[in-house]
């Protein structure tokens, strides 16, 4: 694909992109597919599929309790916990506001580590990494932003998760289907939104604005970015996905480079 060629002139050392269609047909490449990149927040969704995963396998409830009182493990997943960013803090009641927090997802990891008995690195491996065969991923630490990955991986999680192998197709469905809806929010590095739609681990486009993905992105895109300078976003009506990795923090230049760019990917996609 011809609009991957953009990467070239983003203000980065080293990027990576790639499409991949619902089907698993990857549409085009551009850059070194193999390079790894530490993921970011790019990593919750891994994470999330993996909860899924320990769900659908009986290990965890969605809706038993997990992290501060009243919240649970779909709480958790949605950014409704209450807990703050980055601390293990209490800031607001479960369910009353979307408090976007890797501390939730620290506190994920610990609660399906702990009702499985497998480290939750070690969980994610087996449960999604290993099946999928993306051998170059790891989790080296928090299973809110410490996985390091390649385009060449993330193609086949991005397979996956537009036609789920591992997971009911509807508990995918569900996933990227608004938890509590209406609530307000922050999005890191985008501002107040109103709602802040979320759903289990991705984020929900719907109406934001302003938005990492395109302007032309259809309300249903699903997905996630990294304060790393990478994102991931599905789009279910364009039936296909993207993957964009590179080694630069996330800052004004992905703000005015990452829109443009996804436009220019749908354009040739229709």
């Amino acid at each position: 694909m011809e609009s991957l060629r953009i990467i070239d002139t983003w203000p980065v050392t080293t990027a990576a992109a790639a499409v991949v269609r619902a089907d698993g047909t990857v549409l085009g490449t551009h850059g070194p597919a193999d390079h790894r990149f530490p993921l970011a927040s790019v990593t919750k969704p891994l994470a999330a599929y993996a909860a899924l995963v320990a769900y659908e396998e009986g290990a965890v409830e969605l809706d038993e309790p997990a992290g501060p009182e009243g919240s649970t493990v779909r709480h958790l997943l949605a950014h409704t916990s209450g807990l703050a960013f980055d601390e293990h803090r209490v800031t607001a009641p479960p369910g009353n506001r979307r408090l976007y927090s890797n501390a939730g997802f620290d506190v994920l990891g610990d609660h399906i580590a702990k009702a499985s008995g497998i480290p939750f690195a070690e969980y994610l491996r087996q449960a999604v990494l290993e099946p999928l065969g993306m051998t170059s991923t790891t989790l080296d630490g928090s299973p809110a932003r410490d996985g390091v990955s390649t385009v060449a991986d993330l193609v086949r999680f991005a397979a996956e998760v537009q036609a789920p192998r591992l997971l009911d197709p509807r508990t995918v469905l569900e996933a990227q289907s608004v938890v509590h809806p209406g609530l307000k929010g922050v999005l890191p590095g985008y501002g107040h939104q109103s709602p802040n739609d979320w759903g289990l681990g991705f984020e929900i486009r719907d109406s934001k604005s302003p938005h990492w993905t395109g302007n032309t992105s259809s309300p249903a895109t699903f997905g996630h970015f990294g304060q790393s300078g990478t994102f991931l976003w599905i789009d279910p009506v364009a039936g296909a996905s993207c993957v964009a990795l590179t080694d630069r923090a996330f800052g004004p230049w992905a703000a005015q480079a990452w829109t443009p760019f996804t436009d220019a990917v749908l354009a040739e996609l229709s």
